[in-house]
């Protein structure tokens, strides 16, 4: 799905920007990059920006005009600042593109199209696009870098796609985050239940006050290693217990 959106730089004049373009995709799991009459490129600026997107560079397609770069497409969204007067349908939010842009990319590509970095798109290249999205940003300062709107468009879109069951997108986690088994929790409610009575800190079983410590321990969600280092404290007090 991912591999459906197409990302269209039109007439950039700074090629470190499509280098940091480049980087901005490759984040977000965006491969497809097409430059339309790019001032310079390749370019080494390009590829020092780019800062390990170079696949994304060395991929890109380079064209003369917008009208070839989203000839295939389903939907050309063009990013502007400013509202123009032809009624094409504007998307407020990004969020909300983004959940359109991953309906129609299951199908058939899509593109989202950014402008030179002073000007951005004219009223002729709007005209190619069948949307137009803006980003909300401080009415008193709205300027973004180009590279910035891509990474905000980007990363709205991939929100989108890792919130679908079929995208099968993991979360990072580190191991020592993995969660304890119940078995491994009974484990330790056990040995802390056995330590309570043998310090006498508790003269009798006292069922409320052992719900009320295993619902403290819930809560807290200690990982695998934690609930490892607390069942190594209670060894530690234990030892040192007189002898029954």
């Amino acid at each position: 799905m991912l591999s459906n959106i197409r990302i269209v730089l039109v007439q950039t004049f700074h090629p470190g920007n499509i280098g940091a373009t480049a980087r901005a995709m490759k984040t977000m799991g965006l491969t497809e990059l097409v430059l339309v009459n790019p001032r310079t490129f390749p370019d080494e600026d390009a590829t020092r920006l780019a800062a390990g997107a170079t696949d994304v560079l060395e991929n890109a397609l380079c064209v003369s005009t917008l009208e070839e770069a989203v000839r295939d497409c389903v939907q050309v969204i063009g990013a502007s600042a400013r509202l123009r007067s032809m009624p094409l349908p504007h998307f407020d939010e990004p969020d909300e593109m983004a959940q359109q842009v991953i309906d129609n990319a299951h199908q058939a590509p899509v593109a989202l199209v950014f402008g030179r970095e002073r000007s951005g798109l004219t009223n002729d290249e709007i005209r190619c696009c069948s949307h137009q999205v803006s980003i909300p940003a401080n009415p008193e300062y709205g300027i973004l870098n180009l590279s910035q709107a891509v990474q905000i468009l980007a990363y709205e879109v991939h929100r989108a796609w890792r919130k679908r069951d079929v995208s099968g997108f993991a979360y990072q986690r580190t191991l020592e985050a993995t969660p304890p088994s119940r078995e491994q929790f009974g484990y330790f409610q056990e040995h802390l239940g056995r330590l309570m009575q043998q310090s006498g800190f508790l003269t009798q079983p006292h069922a409320r006050t052992e719900e009320q410590l295993q619902a403290l321990f819930a809560r807290a969600q200690p990982s695998r290693k934690e609930l490892s280092l607390l069942r190594g404290l209670l060894s530690a007090f234990e030892a040192h217990l007189p002898k029954q």
